[in-house]
């Protein structure tokens, strides 16, 4: 109960807040967008780069991780692909579906949480899982979208749209150029260093209080069965698929483990929202099921972080 106390609660307490901002307009109605702007090109890049420029490469080679990960992300996509087709014909409908399920809110919500619950330890691990949700899943929804709009499938246009779509993420860049970094083995000059701790260090709050404000924001009615689907996609299956990867198919270290499990248990994130909205497509039961993740996570994510605390890490 301690855990949830100091490591959940004040994550939880953040989002709420944001809400609140926005409910009683403390902050206007273009904050959202604004602070969103914020943690995507400015904040949450220098945390990125700066977690992966002092990683140990030697130390961080756990291949069982990404593969755990990735196997809870591709369950969790398949089958909502899958269950979609009995209400959605089209395969960009599909394809929004899958990744909804299966996107969790890892950059904004997973970072914080883990940093308060494990320290900066799993700073690492959690932003390989970042890398994975918001470049490769991303990615890899676009391209079936791109796929489906054009007339005459062409793999090269597709592969090139989504090369430049992920090229312009600097949620993939910033951490590949730290990477980078890491493997010239010198450290950050002292007052680059500085600057980009300053700068990632308000990526959490930040991030967290622009949930809030999204979710005061977004439809409350009619959450439908296809709603519900997704919503019990992303919070069961998608975590119980990884952990039963992570304890019991691919080892890795048990931080690592249950580092792979939290992330995977999060909320459904903000992309999948976004990307109905830039191709067009209805937002709202994207929107609908942030919101109903969301809130159902403050109870799952809960009991989820009491049980990890329960357990020895190392």
């Amino acid at each position: 109960m301690n855990a949830v106390i100091t490591a959940a609660l004040p994550v939880f307490a953040l989002i709420l807040t944001g809400w609140l901002a926005a409910r009683w307009r403390i902050l206007g109605p273009a904050a959202t967008d604004a602070l969103n702007r914020y943690v995507v090109y400015l904040s949450l890049p220098a945390l990125l780069f700066r977690a992966m420029t002092q990683v140990d490469l030697a130390q961080t080679a756990h291949w069982g991780f990404i593969a755990a990960f990735a196997g809870g992300i591709a369950a969790t996509f398949l089958a909502s692909f899958l269950g979609a087709r009995r209400t959605q014909s089209a395969l960009t409908d599909r394809s929004i579906q899958g990744l909804a399920a299966s996107y969790a809110n890892a950059g904004y919500m997973g970072i914080p949480l883990c940093l308060a619950l494990f320290g900066a330890e799993s700073l690492a691990p959690a932003t390989f899982t970042t890398l994975m949700t918001a470049s490769v899943l991303f990615g890899f929804a676009i391209a079936l979208i791109e796929f489906d709009r054009q007339q005459a499938p062409s793999l090269r246009a597709t592969l090139l749209k989504v090369g430049r779509a992920l090229m312009r993420n600097p949620l993939l860049a910033a951490p590949l150029l730290g990477l980078g970094w890491a493997f010239t083995g010198l450290e950050l000059p002292e007052g680059l260093d500085r600057y980009v701790s300053l700068l990632g260090a308000s990526a959490s709050p930040c991030a967290l209080v622009t949930i809030g404000l999204f979710l005061a924001q977004t439809e409350t009615s009619s959450s439908g069965p296809g709603v519900f689907r997704l919503v019990a996609g992303k919070l069961l299956l998608q975590p119980a698929v990884t952990a039963v990867l992570a304890f019991y198919v691919f080892p890795m270290p048990p931080m690592w483990a249950w580092t792979a499990v939290l992330m995977s248990a999060l909320p459904i994130g903000t992309g999948p929202f976004m990307l109905a909205s830039m191709y067009g497509r209805d937002a709202r039961v994207t929107s609908r099921a942030i919101l109903v993740s969301t809130v159902a996570s403050v109870l799952t994510v809960s009991l989820l972080v009491a049980w990890v605390s329960a357990h020895p890490l190392s």
